[in-house]
């Protein structure tokens, strides 16, 4: 990529591919740091859903696990741990936001709150502290995206001591006499220790936890933080007008934080008039997928109120879709809309500096960062009774 076009890229990122699209005279278009886009949407759902296209092992998870069975076993497991500790970190949001302070800087604020809540099913409050100390703080940077050098050198060397740790939690764990394979796990650590198959090396099964861990905490937070900056822009200082869930699924299709879903090609093949070897990368974007004003109404526009209307609705995949569809799809949506929920409960929100809504592009979309004033609301008198929240 070139200068300019990292600039034009930088500036308005999404607005760049959809540039590249609609200049596009074919279905599939060149991508400037290498690789290729889907531009149709047709074809772009075809090549999802396609079970040739996507046989074999998921990218996701490198060459860390020995099969794609073993990778499906792997999301459940990861899944069904999320699941279970739901009450539990209901609980944890009631009492966290509570303590939040009444301006918050966000998505590092989303972030955190994420992890503070998910912190005991990520690791067991009787797991290393030196370990839970060194999530927490790699929470944190993780969250704040370090620009500089030094920044950069310093989450390093956290690396470093946290791949260190779980190696040593891991060590411990798998030689431990009084738990069985059948046990139940208490953590996710737990979890990706059962669901690794035997011969799995310690330095892998900490691999696949840091990635697990950061698969959780960094989307949910930043989906979290696109729910509140888009919710409270279109109803500044007053109460959202649209229930919870549409708000999260909006700024699901809006923004999603997985903005581009790629693959390398496992064979010769020919897509959109283009011949394509093995190992060329094509890419789907669930932005684009999104934002077609063929499948969806105004979508431009910030409409919590189009999930109302099956007329208004297009292809919907901000966890991808087809083999590779992210297994913790549905319980992520059901995390992220219990932390808005708890948030905004008889509060109003204000966005301060939030009002440009070009996501920052990494590998994951996330919003610009903004300020959040919350301010209690006066109860009304049903809201006064007694068991009413």
């Amino acid at each position: 990529m070139g200068f300019a076009e990292m600039r034009r890229f930088r500036r308005d990122p999404l607005g760049f591919l959809e540039n590249l699209r609609r200049t596009s005279p074919v279905e599939v278009f060149g991508l400037p740091w290498g690789g290729w886009c889907v531009g149709d949407t047709g074809l772009a759902l075809t090549v999802l859903s396609d079970r040739a296209f996507n046989a074999g092992k998921s990218g996701f998870f490198g060459s860390m696990l020995p099969s794609r069975s073993a990778q499906v076993d792997f999301g459940r497991a990861v899944r069904a741990i999320l699941r279970t500790h739901r009450p539990e970190y209901r609980e944890s949001l009631a009492a966290a936001v509570i303590e939040m302070p009444s301006v918050t800087r966000w998505p590092a604020a989303g972030v955190e709150l994420v992890y503070r809540c998910t912190a005991d099913v990520l690791l067991h409050p009787d797991g290393s502290p030196e370990l839970r100390r060194l999530l927490e703080r790699n929470a944190r940077v993780g969250a704040l995206r370090p620009a500089r050098m030094a920044q950069r050198a310093r989450a390093q060397l956290l690396r470093a001591k946290l791949s260190t740790a779980l190696n040593e939690q891991i060590r411990d764990r798998r030689s431990a006499t009084g738990r069985t394979a059948e046990a139940e796990p208490r953590d996710l650590l737990d979890a990706v220790i059962g669901a690794c198959p035997d011969g799995v090396a310690d330095t892998t099964v900490a691999q696949l936890y840091v990635l697990m861990f950061r698969s959780i905490v960094g989307p949910l937070g930043y989906s979290l933080a696109w729910s509140v900056l888009l919710g409270s822009l279109h109803s500044p200082g007053s109460p959202w007008p649209w229930p919870v869930d549409r708000v999260v699924r909006e700024a699901l299709r809006h923004r999603p934080v997985s903005w581009m879903v790629s693959r390398p090609v496992p064979y010769p093949a020919e897509f959109g008039g283009i011949a394509f070897q093995t190992g060329d990368l094509l890419s789907v974007s669930p932005y684009l997928l999104h934002h077609d004003d063929e499948h969806w109404t105004r979508p431009g526009a910030f409409q919590p109120d189009r999930w109302i209307r099956p007329s208004e609705h297009g292809p919907f995949v901000p966890f991808s879709s087809g083999p590779f569809t992210c297994a913790g799809a549905a319980v992520a949506h059901d995390l992220v809309t219990d932390a808005a929920t708890t948030l905004i409960d008889n509060t109003s929100l204000r966005v301060i500096g939030g009002g440009d809504t070009r996501p920052i592009v990494t590998n994951a979309a996330t919003p610009r960062p903004f300020t959040l004033r919350r301010t209690p609301r006066a109860l009304s008198a049903p809201d006064r009774a007694p068991g009413r929240r």
